[in-house]
């Protein structure tokens, strides 16, 4: 079985000549990140949330049932699969440390294809670059990794920046003091604002990105699209707000944390209360409650239209046949289970669970489901194998080529995830029935044990 991918992929490569004197072409890569994406999309069985194009590369493609982040915060996840190493190994747990202070010589994914010949290309929030001015937002990119510097929007994620919202809802911002974020100029949590797709940062991004494909079209290119919603704040145009009704939203269950769990994976809200629509403290409304809910919703439906923008490009251009797409979640999220709200800095199921689909033309385009239990950590020796290119021989990661061989089967049964809190080292390994998290501390060590098969919730350590 494992022949099977390596006979069809030489196959692939003999036909892309119409003669034996041609050049054959290397398959290009379409790297698609998306900031705070959990698998609430329709391909993964949602039926409320509208994501279409999304849906429809999964419906062509190879969807991943069991797909797990290494860490549930942005910068350590993508230093992490950008690298192919377990946070550990680079010793990167928070946005504030380069992954190359740890390991200088470390190569990473999109390294490894412009050093092999491609053009190597990065749009926006790839490695974790915040906002239109990284200086102020915070820039953990890495220029080694590209052939030309880090494509940045001029437009804000968090609405025109002049607008008269935009500059009220800042002043209210900082008028909160600490909980403000300090100098961070923040939208409202939540706007709805009448403006065009790309008055965002996000829709700037995928107009960008037509012209870049137009432009790396005739040379194999590995670009990589690093979108930011649907982070907070939730400000999408209007029209995706309208796909919503929040009469017809359904909130969580279990809006409390699992009994017996360690006290201190609460959550600590401040990202989200920094905002000045959302109070300092108290618990929350049902209808915030909702409206956090429906703002998430909207801004994955905006997403999935600038995704869809790029993808019928690509398509319009030919270069659909000859381009392998990866597109994933960094991390997990959540809208109240476990009475946690957005960023998931924890160990649970939702914070930990991402989407990640695969279109793979030499295989064919075929939906898959693929039911083995994965790591991010996993896609660099994957695409490395899929373009016959030789990888760091240490990564962590693991080549996902025998599961895709093997769909149905549980080619790997178990993830592994981390983070760090309250003073604890957390450890997590889901198995297809269980997750075990060991949460190491100074003084003592504490455990939390949940069974997928009676408490797929993970109400009742």
């Amino acid at each position: 079985d494992k022949l099977i991918l390596l006979a069809v992929s030489l196959l692939w490569l003999c036909c892309q000549s119409s003669d034996n004197t041609a050049e054959v072409r290397p398959p290009n890569v379409l790297f698609i990140s998306i900031d705070d994406l959990r698998p609430q999309l329709g391909c993964y069985g949602d039926s409320i949330v509208q994501t279409p194009n999304i849906d429809k590369l999964a419906a062509r493609g190879i969807l991943f049932e069991n797909a797990y982040t290494q860490y549930a915060l942005c910068g350590p996840s993508r230093a992490s699969f950008l690298t192919g190493y377990y946070p550990r190994a680079i010793g990167i747990n928070d946005l504030n440390v380069h992954f190359r202070e740890n390991k200088p010589n470390a190569i990473t994914l999109p390294q490894l294809f412009k050093e092999n010949g491609y053009h190597s290309a990065g749009m926006y929030k790839v490695f974790h670059v915040v906002g239109f001015d990284p200086a102020l937002f915070g820039n953990m990119d890495d220029p080694t990794s590209w052939s030309e510097p880090l494509w940045i929007p001029t437009k804000s994620a968090w609405g025109p920046v002049g607008d008269s919202i935009y500059q009220q809802s800042k002043a209210a911002c900082l008028s909160k003091g600490p909980i403000g974020y300090g100098r961070i100029p923040r939208s409202f949590a939540l706007e709805a604002p009448e403006i065009s797709d790309d008055q965002l940062g996000d829709g700037e991004m995928a107009r960008a990105a037509i012209e870049r494909l137009r432009k790396m079209k005739d040379q194999p290119f590995f670009l990589a699209l690093g979108f930011y919603h649907p982070h907070l704040p939730f400000v999408a145009p209007k029209k995706y707000w309208d796909l919503y009704s929040e009469e017809d939203l359904q909130l969580p269950t279990n809006q409390y944390l699992p009994k017996d769990a360690p006290p201190f994976v609460a959550l600590n809200t401040r990202e989200l209360r920094s905002y000045p629509d959302i109070p300092n403290e108290g618990v929350f409304t049902k209808r915030l409650k909702k409206r956090l809910l429906h703002g998430y919703l909207a801004s994955i439906s905006y997403v999935d239209a600038q995704v869809g923008i790029v993808l019928d490009e690509l398509s319009r251009l030919g270069l659909e046949d000859n381009t392998i797409i990866v597109l994933l979640g960094d991390h997990g999220y959540q809208i109240g289970e476990h009475d946690h709200w957005c960023k998931k800095h924890c160990n649970f199921e939702e914070a930990t669970k991402v989407p990640l689909i695969l279109s793979i033309p030499q295989i064919g385009r075929q939906e898959t489901r693929i039911s083995s239990f994965v790591e991010l950590v996993d896609i660099y020796p994957t695409l490395a194998q899929l373009c016959n290119l030789i990888p760091p021989a240490d990564l962590d990661g693991k080549s996902l080529i025998p599961a895709i061989d093997r769909p149905s089967e549980m080619v790997f049964n178990t993830a592994i995830s981390s983070y760090i809190m309250g003073g604890y080292t957390g450890t997590s390994l889901r198995t297809s029935q269980y997750r075990f998290t060991e949460w190491q501390g100074s003084i003592d060590t504490k455990y939390e044990l949940y069974d997928h098969t009676v408490d797929p919730d993970e109400n009742i350590n």
